[in-house]
């Protein structure tokens, strides 16, 4: 499998572009219910909203990280003293670390402030994340 995306023209490009795909979706939905969290779109039920956002947040998710696995396991050493690829490795955790304390702490229950800053660093984060998987060809 590894041999295919390293010998086939559009292989690893096709991979790039589920990777994109799996970002828009997870950062997508991310922003629409930091937009509820913010108080935008009050007509619609918070619960509601992010049972459909994060799951669909999820599904992209779970697609970046499928097609960046491949694509990491194409060139491991180059990517690993990459430091835009170290970065966005930390920023990931970082990522993983908020969300799962937005949800330990009920968060979407509150939605106090502590809820919207949350909620400002996490987009803060993947917005970062997305710039240092750009800047990793450039490194």
């Amino acid at each position: 499998m590894f041999t295919a995306l390293k010998t086939h023209a559009w292989a690893y490009p096709a991979l790039e572009v589920v990777h994109i795909i799996g970002i828009a979706l997870l950062l997508g939905n991310l922003v629409l219910l930091e937009l509820r969290v913010f108080g935008r779109g009050v007509a619609l039920p918070v619960k509601d909203l992010a049972r459909l956002s994060l799951t669909v947040a999820l599904c992209g998710f779970g697609l970046a990280a499928a097609s960046g696995l491949l694509m990491f396991a194409t060139q491991p050493a180059e990517l690993l003293s990459n430091r835009a690829f170290t970065l966005k490795m930390l920023l990931l955790m970082l990522a993983g670390c908020n969300a799962a304390w937005f949800h330990a702490r009920g968060s979407l229950a509150s939605l106090d402030g502590l809820a919207r800053v949350q909620m400002l660093v996490s987009t803060v984060i993947w917005l970062s994340v997305v710039a240092c998987g750009r800047w990793i060809a450039y490194l």
